[in-house]
């Protein structure tokens, strides 16, 4: 694994949740350091940090922190899609277990759901994140009535169609931007199903793109947006998995030639190793992206380890 260098491993950083008489290095859920889960005793937001955090939570799921304020994008943390396709082609059992209990999380001040596909706007999920939260809600218009069947509650609930944007706080933005999943989707208003969202925390910008491939203009318009890091799905697609219900992401290499083409300097990939339908080996991963990604830093995350994102100077771009 590359450490580019916009974003530092953070191997003293607080677990993302903790039980409040644990010790100040000892995660016991995990057996790990302090390092290898992210977040401050009795709640995810804990104090207040000078800069900004991310932890990688599995699938296409990340949790950030900037200043106190923590959002989460896309978490998928329960097991509720085995339940739902248990004997079927594909079962989706997890590949590991997730790797916080979002029934213990505290101090989540928004969720970002990019669409409604389940591993991303999962029921379960958002039922035990509302045990200990009131957190905003984002999610696509278009699926405003699956996101209330879901569980979230109306009045928590922001819709955002592509062009939109939403201020969560003195310097927290969402934009919305389209997603293609594998197609540009829209409903009879025209508001788009899949969203990727460009989120500027202070002085740093981010992309997630939701689940997403290449689609014409798409580097342009993020160019515009003048993102530092872009998290990118890079479990790629087939016709098999498309004609049975499951539609694609990035390859490895659209990944890395969509953030030359954008002028986006980092790359987080993700959307890899939770189900064994729908992933690929991290080491080819790895192989490609030393092969394929010349003058892009790159990450391939190790899951819930605190990572620091540094703010990047003009200069500082390729």
């Amino acid at each position: 694994m590359r450490i580019p260098s916009t974003i530092a491993a953070r191997p003293g950083t607080a677990p993302l949740v903790r039980a409040p008489d644990d010790g100040p290095d000892d995660d016991p859920r995990s057996g790990t350091d302090g390092g290898t889960a992210g977040g401050a005793a009795g709640g995810a937001a804990g104090g207040a940090a000078a800069g900004t955090s991310l932890w990688w939570l599995g699938q296409a799921g990340f949790a950030l922190r900037h200043r106190g304020t923590t959002l989460l994008i896309d978490p998928y943390l329960s097991d509720s899609l085995a339940e739902k396709y248990r004997g079927r082609l594909f079962p989706h059992a997890r590949m590991h277990a997730p790797p916080v209990d979002p029934a213990r999380l505290t101090g989540v001040d928004a969720v970002l759901h990019t669409h409604a596909h389940t591993d991303h706007m999962d029921p379960w999920t958002i039922r035990d994140l509302l045990r200990g939260n009131t957190p905003v809600f984002v999610a696509p218009r278009a699926e405003r009535e699956q996101a209330l069947r879901r569980g979230i509650p109306a009045g928590r609930l922001t819709g955002l169609t592509a062009g939109e944007h939403l201020v969560l706080g003195p310097d927290i933005e969402i934009h919305a931007v389209p997603a293609a999943h594998e197609e540009l989707e829209t409903d009879e208003r025209g508001d788009h199903r899949f969203l990727g969202y460009v989120i500027r925390l202070g002085g740093l910008t981010l992309y997630h793109s939701g689940d997403c491939v290449p689609y014409p203009g798409q580097a342009e318009l993020l160019a515009g947006h003048g993102v530092d890091v872009a998290l990118l799905p890079v479990n790629g697609r087939d016709a098999h998995r498309l004609a049975n219900g499951v539609p694609g992401n990035f390859t490895v290499r659209e990944a890395a030639r969509l953030c030359r083409e954008a002028g986006i300097p980092t790359l987080v990939c993700h959307h890899i190793g939770l189900f064994d339908f729908n992933t690929v080996d991290p080491r080819w991963a790895a192989e490609q992206l030393r092969t394929h990604a010349a003058g892009l830093d790159w990450l391939l995350p190790d899951l819930a380890v605190p990572y620091e994102l540094r703010h990047r100077t003009e200069g500082d771009r390729p």
